[in-house]
């Protein structure tokens, strides 16, 4: 190989890292648009919160801790995980949900650009805040699983399914406000 291919080979490395770090450096900004698209397609996907689930609320306790280390990258990473437990539950069992489709699937699009967004700008090495960051992973993932398990024990009824919904707003908003800090 030349010295000037090396060279065009080099540019291109260059470039392409360049623009990937300018896409993340605006990851804050892409964030609160897509959260806040996201609430928007959430209030579209289904009515108002049906009175007759009001009797099955269930708290679920967000962990929010996960949210809050001192490393910017552990709460990329944290944000991360839980669009994709987010993008999980909303792509399985859907049928009781009766909401419109459109707006469920604009949802779910939306929630896996932003994974992928993510996951391009998180740095997934190890580092000495590995320990915090499995902490954190198993928090969210115990989280998460408690709405997985009042899904399928109520056999993703719809009033499960409003109250899921409901729980993912309130996901949704609190990663907001950490963004917005």
């Amino acid at each position: 190989m030349s010295a000037f291919g090396l060279i065009q080979i080099c540019l291109i490395l260059l470039c392409t890292t360049t623009i990937s770090s300018l896409q993340c450096n605006h990851l804050p900004q892409q964030q609160r648009k897509v959260i806040e698209k996201s609430l928007k397609l959430l209030d579209k996907m289904g009515k108002r919160f049906p009175q007759q689930c009001l009797r099955e609320k269930t708290f679920f306790r967000f962990p929010e801790q996960v949210l809050k280390p001192r490393q910017k990258e552990t709460v990329k990473v944290a944000i991360e995980e839980i669009f994709q437990h987010i993008f999980y539950i909303f792509s399985k069992n859907l049928t009781l949900a009766a909401w419109d489709g459109t707006a469920l699937e604009q949802f779910q699009n939306g929630l896996y650009q932003q994974i992928e967004k993510l996951e391009a700008c998180v740095i997934k090495k190890q580092s000495h805040h590995f320990g915090s960051k499995e902490v954190n992973r198993m928090k969210l993932k115990k989280y998460f699983q408690k709405i997985d398990c009042f899904l399928k024990d109520r056999q993703h009824s719809l009033c499960s399914w409003e109250i899921s919904r409901a729980e993912m707003r309130r996901c949704l908003q609190l990663i907001d406000k950490v963004i917005r800090k």
